[in-house]
């Protein structure tokens, strides 16, 4: 039944398309979210839909979509320029086959945030592709957070959708997911139009929030944590009563420690530890071994070039002898362990270049999403209220993104790619709005200059 309802999901928005090419851009969010045809055992896996979808996306917009509202941005340049630099770094790879494997779907990911801002031209379609990412990615952390509620959760077996430890089923990537996602959340509920902000958007939406709050506890992903903190903290920039707002955060924080499970405590316990935690402890090593490594090779070893890296580090360990706990040190040898970082993911795998392109690709757009909160928070039009708030929404996503992609190879994540892809098609619309205001200005201007010159008053 499941896999005969995913199948017409799928091939209904195929159909819908034809009417409306668009939807086959939201139906290329939903797949790739989604990912049905790995849901599916007989039918949904049976065509390579995700791959359709692709094609049709691009289709769509070539036949139908106005080809004179179509901007290049610097932004979507820095995507091509790493798009390109990835498939040159191919051709030096330590691994050609595991680099080939990956740059199967790292490409597809590019490509499409490059193509998406491209079809993101009003405000219907900017928010009908949040809303299909929000609510796609929210299908999973849904049925993971009521797992978790009904006591289903714990690290590596909290179960998803998918028994596929890739893409956004992984439970650290999840964890980020869920919490970036919180702010776009609350954008929705109150300045939605798709679904209009009335009492039930606000009850699903602060129920998909705390679902969202959920995913940490239930993977026990210790990243999840840390962005917590971090949303906690930059939501204090638009709180207006900031005391109440911390009282209320620490009140919500100690009423749910009680709840929390055992296995919980233990797994953050080792935050503070990096010394005794082996998993810590190896992701230091495997940094320093990185950063030796572009010291040698600094344009970058391929994709998944952490496979050659070895090394030797000493681990204090503690067992139990003779009815005593005694702690030894030993050494330990680990060899072929991932970067656990996108920073040093992107500085091993695309090197200096690389890791400089995509430092500036993010950090763009914490500034773009910056300047248009500001130039349109205080605009008083209802049609001029939504673009601030939707920006500081993808900012904070961005920051709770990079976060957690300090402590996970998450550089090429197609989810934030999307968002980015949001981030562009925003600034963009937000440009030409400002441009047609500027036009009407400057028009009003010379009918004013023209009417004064010849005595005549000017025209309203």
């Amino acid at each position: 039944m499941l896999d005969a309802a995913l199948f017409l999901t799928v091939m209904g928005m195929f159909l819908l398309g034809l009417r409306r090419p668009f939807i086959w851009v939201l139906a290329y969010l939903y797949i790739d979210i989604l990912a049905p045809q790995k849901i599916g055992w007989t039918l949904t896996p049976m065509l390579p839909i995700s791959f359709i979808a692709f094609l049709l996306a691009f289709a769509g917009w070539a036949v139908a979509d106005p080809k004179a509202e179509t901007r290049f941005t610097l932004r979507q340049g820095i995507l091509a320029a790493l798009l390109v630099y990835c498939f040159l770094s191919m051709q030096w790879a330590d691994f050609p086959v595991d680099a080939a494997f990956k740059w199967e779907w790292v490409w597809k990911a590019l490509v499409f945030a490059i193509f998406l801002p491209v079809t993101l031209i009003t405000r219907l379609r900017i928010e009908a592709a949040a809303l299909v990412l929000t609510l796609t990615a929210g299908a999973i952390i849904i049925s993971a957070g009521m797992k978790t509620a009904l006591g289903g959760g714990g690290y590596g077996s909290l179960y998803f959708f998918v028994n596929d430890n890739s893409n956004i089923y992984e439970s650290s990537t999840l964890a980020t997911v869920a919490i970036a996602l919180i702010p776009i959340i609350l954008w929705f509920m109150r300045h939605g139009t798709i679904f209009p902000p009335d009492r039930r958007v606000r009850i699903f939406g602060g129920a998909l929030i705390f679902a969202c709050l959920l995913i940490p506890v239930g993977t026990e992903a210790r990243t999840g944590l840390v962005c917590i903190a971090v949303l906690g903290l930059l939501m204090l920039r638009d709180v207006k009563n900031r005391m109440m707002y911390l009282l209320a955060a620490g009140a919500v924080g100690v009423m749910a420690l009680p709840f929390l499970p055992a296995s919980y405590y233990e797994r953050m316990a080792t935050l503070g530890s990096v010394e005794s935690d082996q998993s810590a402890s190896t992701r230091m090593q495997v940094w320093s071994w990185t950063l030796d490594y572009a010291a040698e090779n600094p344009l970058g070893g391929g994709f998944d070039a952490y496979r050659g890296n070895e090394f030797t580090y000493r681990l204090p360990v503690t067992r139990e002898e003779g009815g005593a706990l005694v702690t030894e040190i030993e050494n330990v040898t680990d060899s072929g362990r991932a970067y656990h970082s996108s920073f040093f993911e992107m500085l091993g795998e695309q090197g200096w270049p690389g890791l400089i392109m995509w430092l500036a690709l993010h950090a763009l757009g914490l500034l773009q999403m910056e300047r248009i909160r500001r130039r349109w928070r205080d605009r008083e039009a209802l049609a001029e209220q939504w673009q601030g708030p939707l920006a500081s929404a993808l900012q904070f996503a961005n920051i709770i993104y990079l976060v957690g992609a300090s402590f996970q190879g998450i550089a090429y994540q197609p989810v934030f790619l999307m968002l980015i892809g949001l981030q562009i098609a925003l600034s963009t619309y937000c440009a030409k709005l400002d441009s047609a205001r500027l036009e009407v200005e400057r028009k009003a201007l010379r009918d004013a200059r023209r009417a004064a010159a010849s005595g005549k008053p000017a025209m309203p």
